[in-house]
């Protein structure tokens, strides 16, 4: 669905995604591919600033070692203070950039120029004209059921802070102490923009307060954050008192900071509105219209956004009418026929612990089978290995329902696909296989790990993405399935994959109902049922999800309509000497881009 602690687009310590950057591999070279040494220089000192101001970066990267093995000691900072000083270096990175220019550059490095560029230049819009939030465009809320250290840290330290020394866990420990210290920045946060009229809708605190309760009702000894250290530490042979210096930072500092956190939110609620779009937020008509160009990194306005989800709504229900149809679904509406066919037990899963491992295994084989058809499509394929995790308990009541996170630069940790199994009637098996294409290969692990793996790639670009580019190939890839006949024994797996697209039709309808149209959460939530045949606790969770990411669910199918219209333009230009594989090479080793720069590089290949 989406890549963990996404995505991510400006350079600031809180929204640091994924690139790369490199020559067209196996495709026809882009002119004027020689470096740039001040720009090379600029871009290493800008990743560099940017690892030590969001140590967490550094670790997920892999790059928390050698002159910089002083990070894993550390958190990020949350205050108002430090959210000042991330926008101020933003806006001096910009004149940095701007007063070494363009010109003169062609080929990759003016690739690399425009989209550092778009980059800087959309950050610092945001920066100067919202003063709530983390900072950007991202989010407007610092505390929700999807922002917030309590969390994201929790799985981070446990999956990506690496115990193999001593060192190692003494690190965690400070990184554990530094918790609660973040948390309560937080707390400054919160307090700062709530004055300021910015408050999350009642719903999303209420959903908030629920996962921090499952948090706080989790003593030390079966805290994921105690557990880990203990278990890591003990497979080591390191000392056993790591466990107990755990438990006494759980029990002593991030339980308080949480409580207070809770607290916070519990009395605020009754300050908070029902209203679930940006359109209650200060500046909120701006703070949608840079969430759109932040996420998708297209143009469109909000009003073409709502008619082009609408025309997809109406020819993919056509669409899967007929295909459910032919398998005897001849009843009802689309969306009621789909929510029989989701609700039918002979594609259900039990819902217990067995069935859910159950469900895992067979994703696996679905990884392996893929694996082995790649080769028909892609010239060039990754080294790195897909792991396939449950979501954490902690978090699952308000998590998506399914995301990616990317694995080291160096490989030593693979990538990981997410799958939350709050509830396996959510996950009929039919909707299995176009998820897992979408979350691991040919989707956002195969793109992610090829980007990483590319040789030279300047390591700022491998630190930003935009969900424009990264969504859109992975929804794309869903297509791409059908394309290599994955679904022709398998026609309720075909359905499956017309119900994920319309499900991304729906998000456009959603996302700017809710944001530019008035639209409230139960509108929101009715229409999502109506129109998929899903539960109504998963129309939940993207619906809240949507409110507390403006802009975001847009950025799948604008992505996606983009791949399919440059496939075309190169088919039309190329005629016969069209080789999918090169173009697919063509898009992804040159890195994740704003869309209007990947029309760039697409043109450049079918030149």
């Amino acid at each position: 669905m989406h890549i963990a602690q996404a995505g991510g687009f400006m350079l600031t310590r809180r929204n640091l995604g994924l690139a790369a950057w490199g020559a067209l591999l196996g495709a026809r070279p882009v002119r004027g591919q020689g470096t740039q040494p001040p720009l090379d220089a600029l871009y290493a000192q800008f990743a560099d600033e940017i690892l030590h101001e969001a140590p967490e970066r550094a670790t997920t990267l892999g790059l928390d070692t050698g002159p910089r093995a002083d990070l894993r000691f550390q958190l990020g900072q949350g205050s108002p203070a430090a959210i000042a000083q991330d926008k101020t270096a933003t806006a001096r990175r910009l004149r940095q950039l701007r007063a070494i220019g363009r010109a003169g550059l062609s080929g990759l490095p003016a690739v690399s120029y425009d989209t550092v560029l778009f980059t800087l230049e959309t950050a610092d819009e945001a920066n100067r004209l919202f003063a709530y939030g983390p900072g950007g465009a991202h989010s407007p809320y610092v505390l929700s059921q999807l922002t917030g250290a309590y969390q994201s840290v929790p799985d981070f330290l446990d999956t990506q802070h690496k115990v193999e020394t001593a060192q190692d866990a003494d690190a965690y420990l400070a990184r554990l102490a530094a918790f609660a210290r973040l948390m309560d920045q937080e707390i400054e946060v919160f307090h700062k923009d709530a004055a300021a009229g910015v408050l999350p809708p009642d719903f999303i605190i209420d959903t908030t307060l629920v996962q921090m309760g499952v948090f706080l009702a989790t003593p030390a000894e079966k805290a994921t954050l105690v557990a880990s250290l203990a278990r890591r530490a003990a497979a080591r042979g390191l000392d056993s008192s790591y466990a107990a210096a755990a438990a006494s930072i759980y029990t002593g500092d991030i339980l308080p900071a949480l409580q207070r956190q809770a607290d916070m939110l519990r009395a605020a609620r009754k300050n908070a509105v029902h209203q679930a779009g940006a359109c209650q937020l200060p500046k909120g008509e701006d703070f949608y219209r840079l969430g759109l160009k932040t996420y998708t990194t297209a143009t469109l306005s909000p009003a073409e956004i709502h008619a082009t989800g609408l025309n997809l709504v109406e020819s993919l229900t056509a669409e899967l009418d007929e295909k459910l149809h032919a398998q005897g679904f001849a009843h009802g509406s689309v969306g009621e026929r789909l929510a029989a066919l989701g609700a039918d037990p002979r594609y259900l899963y039990e819902n217990t612990d067995a069935g859910k491992e159950k469900l895992i295994a067979d994703l696996n084989a679905r990884v392996a089978s893929m694996q082995a058809m790649l080769p028909t499509r892609f010239d060039t394929l990754p080294k790195s290995t897909v792991q396939i995790r449950r979501v954490p308990k902690a978090i699952e009541a308000g998590a998506p329902l399914g995301y990616y996170q990317r694995g080291s630069l160096d490989g030593t940790r693979p990538g990981a696909y997410y799958i939350d199994l709050r509830d396996t009637a959510e996950w009929a098996s039919w909707k299995l296989p176009t998820l897992t294409y979408h979350e691991a290969i040919p989707g956002h692990h195969l793109q992610i790990s090829l980007m990483q793996e590319t040789p030279g790639l300047p390591l700022l670009r491998k630190m930003t993405s935009f969900s424009g580019y990264t969504e859109g190939w992975a929804l794309y890839t869903e297509q791409l399935a059908v394309e290599m006949g994955i679904y022709a024994h398998d026609p309720l797996g075909l359905i499956g994959q017309l119900q994920a697209s319309l499900f991304r039709a729906v998000r456009l309808v959603i996302d700017s109902g809710l944001h530019a149209q008035g639209w409230s959460r139960e509108k929101a939530i009715d229409y999502y049922v109506a129109a998929l045949g899903d539960k109504r606790s998963s129309a939940v969770s993207e619906v809240e999800r949507y409110c507390v990411w403006p802009g975001q669910a847009c950025s799948y199918m604008i992505g996606k309509l983009t791949w399919l219209r440059l496939r075309n333009l190169a088919k039309a230009r190329l005629g016969a000497r069209f080789d999918i594989k090169k173009f697919h090479d063509a898009g992804l080793v040159s890195g994740a881009v704003p869309l209007d720069v990947l029309s760039n590089v697409i043109n450049a290949y079918a030149s």
